[in-house]
């Protein structure tokens, strides 16, 4: 009971924080940066206290190492070759780097939204007779919900500095590589956590109000990210983030609780 509460007031500050940056922005404020650690470690911590109520601990500390490793491993594998998002770089903004290409901070920002893309997508694919068809797409959709904030978040986060692409692309100057490369990386993660716990690990019913945190986390960095984006005049990515991520929104909010897929299995 006391994580739960714990969950709750992170996520009322991590809002507090996020409208108090984006009053700042609004009103000519100069960003400070250290901003940016403090709301992913916020995010994070949410993820992990609310996960350790709904999947347990050791499923929530599996679906932590997954996406600090495979991100860690994909994004060190792109920056030093350009293979799969795409050529760039980071800059020094989001501070000590991974064998000087990754910043440590990335891992901890795959997961504060890789965890909410899970809980939406195992709770809105439907049982399958077959329980490795129902894994297959719940990595499959989770990877979408993830990628859709992907589609606000980087044009905020280039038109910051915080990162540069060597060879821009056609979407608002990212290559679309960039979001296969998303989709991919999430689709592994998932993957391997559902086939590592050999088992669905559903979360408890959407319907339990504090399941439906995770949900809001999720739209909280989304709105954010907008948000952001409309300040810096990025109405093109902000309007996309838009119709992209609330969808998935909605269906993490209003879906019903359903069979468990292990007793099709």
């Amino acid at each position: 009971m006391r994580i739960r509460w714990l969950t709750q007031l992170l996520l009322l500050l991590y809002l507090l924080l996020i409208s108090y940056n984006l009053v700042a922005l609004t009103i000519g404020l100069p960003y400070h940066p250290v901003l940016t650690p403090i709301f992913t470690v916020v995010a994070f911590t949410i993820a992990l206290l609310h996960g350790s109520q709904t999947l347990g601990w050791r499923h929530t500390l599996l679906l932590l190492a997954l996406p600090f490793a495979v991100s860690l491993l994909f994004e060190s594998v792109c920056v030093a070759t350009g293979w799969v998002y795409g050529a760039y770089h980071y800059t020094d903004k989001l501070g000590p780097k991974f064998l000087g290409l990754v910043p440590l901070l990335i891992p901890l920002g795959w997961f504060m939204m890789t965890y909410p893309s899970y809980v939406i997508a195992s709770h809105l694919v439907s049982p399958f007779r077959r329980v490795w068809v129902w894994r297959v797409a719940v990595a499959a959709v989770g990877a979408l919900v993830m990628t859709a904030w992907d589609l606000a978040m980087d044009p905020m986060m280039v038109g910051g500095g915080h990162w540069v692409w060597d060879q821009p692309g056609g979407y608002f100057g990212i290559p679309l590589q960039n979001y296969w490369g998303w989709w991919l990386t999430t689709f592994v993660t998932f993957g391997l956590f559902l086939w590592l716990v050999r088992r669905h690990a559903e979360p408890a019913s959407s319907t339990d109000p504090f399941t439906r945190l995770a949900t809001w986390s999720y739209a909280i960095t989304g709105l954010s990210s907008i948000l952001v984006d409309f300040i810096f005049h990025l109405d093109g990515p902000a309007l996309v983030g838009l119709f992209a991520m609330l969808p998935w929104v909605v269906v993490g909010i209003k879906n019903e609780p359903r069979t468990n897929a292990d007793e099709r299995r």
